[in-house]
């Protein structure tokens, strides 16, 4: 019962802020950008809310369990290339500037308006495919872990395993439709708050519970070219070596807004500046997260299947797994089935808690992001005027109705074969594959022409294509999804530069693109420097960052470099010197634990003093405000 009522507390405190953001709606860019309002800490909180969903906690627990700790290793330069690219302001920057609510409507105005209709149909069917596995994946996750019975079958289909996938697309539908993106940006701070406090509990009660001689002795047992602990030998771990996190760097750059999953948080921001800031600040709200629980929770589980001393546990965990039905759904299990045998009551009740609310959040993110996106980039470029503000609103939320009934449908009929994170990675790739190309082209080249956007676009749909059509009717196809999308990105920016360099030079007017100098809009910040950075001084502050902003700045360079300075003198060593024993790894992944607990403690302090203070601020520019009516995202060709 103390459990039930925790999971039931959080979600009436949702649906309070929800109802309470009903009132606060009054345009069409507040239901869907949150009438740019957003301060640093609320947008990178939501960032990382919105993608911190139950199917990610899952895709991330079950990618750890077969890394291990290596995850974390190859991750540790990435950490460089986040920096870099936040504080540039690497494509968020400009895509701000171009004050677009989505970015096809970006792709009109720097393309043309077919190529926004291609891309917003190919974005949305992409991203409504990706999003097939979501409740399914959610749904048995709530069944198996909160051991809710079976009611009876409709043929082949369970009907306890219906009911629960539609409660996964029902509840977020109901946020949406009664306050459009500010519900989805309340509720996903809420989530946020809870689940940085609940993560760094967990951590701290399974470290009291399962004591590092265990550990260690578990990930020694591995067998050579296996292990989870040194990243010089797990050159055999099956998807999740050291080429998955590679290919990720490199995806990190080419795809930084592409992936139109969370498109609302990437124009909500009430600046550019402050968009920029947020990214700095994703650094660190990832500590909790992903440089914590994601990769100490795994361990654990795989400590529990692997020391003789849990063998009853792990034996009844098999046994309940026995009655999944494929590999792949039994693989996703495995982890929060050790949690479920691990965690006291309330902390459990804790856990589900925060799975309902990164399921709830998550969805009604990407549910928002597809149906406004099937609106603004596929129906409205149809039209000769925009829509009245009421029938904007209408056919918005009749979309976003459309893709729940569709996911719900589809998420119970679809049959998943490969792992959680290699089938998101491919799927995604759809559109991302030769977004990327795309979008950095149109920012940052003015060389790149409209038939080069098209050919981009075509050439990386095809690729991820075709890899996710053989990946589901050959068995241990050799290429997995995430190879199938480092080809598909490569292929598109191949096209791309050759397709430019043989198309007529377009005419851009990046000023009037950017909203720079005459074309400057006076509700946004003031662009203070006369000139962009370029070349390595992209790195360095610039004229809009406080004496604040310098110091988060400096931290965040700091940690970072620490980071990779590790990586670099451990890997050099590791090469060069002495190899560097399982034991000793083992030692120093302990310390890196215990330096990222405090970390996270100290950061879910500083991100709920941040966030709330931002949250404040944003409810009262949403009350006094004056709304512009006309910004609905419609591009009208006689005013360019």
């Amino acid at each position: 019962m103390i459990d039930w009522a925790i999971v039931l507390v959080l979600l009436l405190l949702m649906i309070g802020m929800v109802l309470f953001s009903k009132s606060l709606v009054r345009s069409v860019t507040d239901f869907l950008a949150t009438g740019r309002t957003g301060g640093r800490y609320i947008i990178s909180m939501f960032h990382g809310t919105a993608a911190l969903g139950a199917i990610t906690v899952v895709g991330a627990l079950e990618q750890n369990y077969n890394a291990g700790f290596n995850s974390r290793w190859w991750e540790m330069p990435t950490a460089v290339i986040l920096v870099a690219i936040s504080v540039s302001g690497w494509v968020i920057y400009r895509f701000r500037q171009t004050r677009s609510l989505t970015m096809a409507q970006f792709f009109e105005q720097r393309y043309s308006r077919s190529f926004r209709l291609f891309a917003g149909f190919l974005a949305f069917f992409s991203g409504l495919f990706n999003m097939v596995i979501f409740p399914s994946v959610t749904a048995r996750f709530f069944i198996y872990f909160c051991g809710i019975p079976e009611i009876g079958f409709i043929g082949s289909y369970s009907i306890t395993f219906i009911l629960t996938t539609a409660a996964m697309v029902l509840i977020p539908l109901y946020f949406i439709f009664t306050g459009g993106h500010i519900a989805v940006m309340f509720t996903d701070f809420i989530q946020g708050v809870f689940v940085n406090i609940v993560f760094v509990v967990i951590v701290v009660l399974l470290l009291m519970k399962i004591d590092w001689i265990h550990i260690s002795s578990a990930l020694l047992s591995a067998a050579p070219d296996h292990s989870l602990v040194n990243p010089f030998d797990a050159s055999k771990v099956q998807d999740f070596n050291p080429w998955f996190f590679f290919i990720g760097m490199f995806g990190i750059v080419y795809t930084k807004l592409s992936w139109q999953g969370n498109s609302s948080f990437n124009i909500a921001a009430k600046s550019a500046h402050e968009a920029r800031m947020a990214d700095v600040l994703t650094n660190w709200r990832l500590v909790p997260q992903w440089g914590l629980f994601l990769v100490f929770v795994p361990i654990v589980a795989y400590t529990v299947f692997h020391h003789g001393d849990f063998k009853g546990i792990a034996d009844s965990i098999n046994a309940t797994l026995s009655s999944v039905g494929s590999p792949a759904e039994q693989s996703q299990l495995r982890v929060p089935m050790v949690l479920n045998y691990l965690l006291p009551v309330g902390l459990k009740g804790a856990f589900v808690a925060i799975m309902l609310a990164a399921s709830i959040t998550c969805h009604n993110t990407y549910m928002h992001s597809w149906g406004s996106i099937l609106i603004q980039d596929c129906i409205m470029p149809l039209r000769k005027k925009a829509f009245e503000p009421k029938e904007h609103l209408k056919y918005l939320k009749l979309s976003i109705l459309g893709v729940g009934i569709t996911i719900f449908i589809l998420s119970i009929l679809f049959q998943q074969t490969e792992k959680v994170f290699l089938f998101l990675n491919i799927s995604g790739a759809i559109f991302v594959g030769g977004s990327g190309a795309v979008i950095i082209g149109g920012l940052y080249w003015k060389r790149g022409t409209t038939p080069a956007a098209w050919a981009a676009m075509i050439t990386g749909a095809t690729a991820a294509s075709l890899n996710l059509i053989l990946n589901q009717i050959i068995p241990n196809f050799p290429i997995n999804g995430q190879w199938g999308w480092f080809i598909a990105m490569v292929s598109a920016t191949f096209v791309y530069v050759i397709v430019s360099l043989l198309t007529p030079k377009p005419k851009i007017n990046f000023d009037q693109l950017l909203h720079r100098g005459a074309y400057e809009v006076k509700d946004d910040h003031k662009i203070v420097d006369d000139q962009p950075l370029k070349g390595w001084k992209v790195l360095g502050t610039t004229k809009e960052f406080t004496k604040g902003d310098k110091f988060i700045y400096v931290i965040t360079m700091g940690w970072t470099f620490l980071w990779v300075l590790v990586f670099v003198i451990g890997t050099l060593y590791y090469l060069l010197v002495d190899k560097i024993s399982n034991s000793q790894w083992v030692s120093f992944w302990k310390t890196y634990t215990y330096i990222f607990l405090i970390a996270s403690i100290i950061v879910t302090i500083w991100f709920t003093i941040g966030g709330i203070k931002n949250l404040k601020e944003m409810i009262h520019a949403l009350r006094y405000m004056v709304r512009d009516h006309n910004d609905s995202g419609f591009v009208d060709k006689k005013k360019k």
